[in-house]
């Protein structure tokens, strides 16, 4: 069964999308540390999403690292809560 989690990165992704400032990340992640989803949300009011049908583009990519959400860095979230984030958020990467 999915676990759903979020984080907020403290840092500006020091790239060309620097401006976008800092961050909070969401993710769905299965039993083994998978990433099934991803999203993104920038302080700017930037959004990405990243999942099954769309791992990848010139933003960035679906994590490919195992997360385990007991660590105290992750903030467990409900599952309605990324499903809401999911359906609402408008990204400027939108999935097909």
């Amino acid at each position: 069964m999915p676990s759903y989690i979020k984080r907020r990165w403290d840092e500006s992704r020091g790239d060309e999308f620097d401006s976008w400032g800092e961050s909070w990340w969401y993710f769905e992640v299965e039993d083994d540390g998978s990433v099934v989803r991803q999203i993104e949300q920038y302080d700017a009011g930037v959004g990405l999403k990243y999942g099954p049908t769309h791992s990848k583009d010139n933003y960035g990519l679906l994590s490919d690292q195992l997360l385990h959400p007991s660590e105290p860095e992750w903030q467990s979230i409900e599952k309605n809560e990324f499903q809401r984030l999911w359906q609402d958020l408008v990204a400027i990467n939108a999935l097909p």
